[in-house]
């Protein structure tokens, strides 16, 4: 929407404001504004020349619409104060005078905007932890460790004692072949007295069969 530009002179009783509409509070803050609540929009209007003063003024506001103002000052009756809801606009001014003007025209000598932020009617919710964190673990292990295995061995290792008689078996394996395999599987770790044991066996045995052929010859 267009600005409204402000009407032409006005007669003596009838002067228009110099400003062109509409217009905010913001634009004209300064001065003060007498009897207007913190909290709102204070509009102070002036007549030039000090030869006049106020019998009526119509303001019209959006929001909230047309307002009849008969009282006027301080400090005297050529000023006047006009009040509005917060950020609404002016969007006609009509003033009835008593006397005359220059030029059939009067001002907005300043604004008074509202000061005080309108405070919510709701309070934020504030959020509260349900959950307390602890420093202590909650789960406790329900194994307790050992440092012994715990697996025992189901059979016992048969220990070899040095010395042991040979059975007839190993006395007379060079005959069978089976004194052969003994001695492969006993190897190099077979106590001394077997091994000393199955020498003599073995040289009793050739003793014998040598004396039993030189007998054989001299028949």
């Amino acid at each position: 929407m267009a600005p409204l530009a402000a009407a032409t002179d006005g007669d003596a009783g009838h002067p228009t404001l110099r400003q062109e509409l509409p217009l905010i509070a913001e634009g004209y803050s300064g001065g003060t504004c007498p009897g207007v609540p913190a909290d709102k929009d204070g509009w102070h209007f002036v007549l030039p020349g000090n030869s006049a003063t106020f019998t009526k003024l119509t303001v019209t506001f959006e929001p909230g619409g047309e307002q009849v103002i008969t009282v006027f000052g301080p400090p005297k009756d050529d000023h006047a104060y006009a009040v509005s809801e917060p950020g609404a606009k002016l969007t006609a001014v009509e003033a009835e005078i008593d006397g005359t003007v220059k030029h059939g025209k009067f001002n907005l000598s300043h604004t008074c905007p509202a000061s005080v932020t309108p405070t919510p009617s709701a309070t934020e919710p504030t959020e509260t932890p349900t959950e307390t964190p602890t420093e202590n673990p909650t789960d406790t292990p329900t194994g307790t460790p050992t440092d012994e295995p715990s697996a025992t061995p189901s059979a016992t290792a048969t220990s070899e004692t040095p010395g042991a008689t040979p059975s007839a078996s190993e006395s007379t394996g060079a005959g069978t072949g089976t004194g052969e395999g003994d001695l492969a599987e006993t190897g190099s770790s077979a106590p001394v007295g077997i091994l000393a044991a199955l020498a003599l066996a073995l040289a009793g045995a050739g003793a014998f069969l040598v004396t039993r052929r030189r007998r054989t010859a001299r028949q």
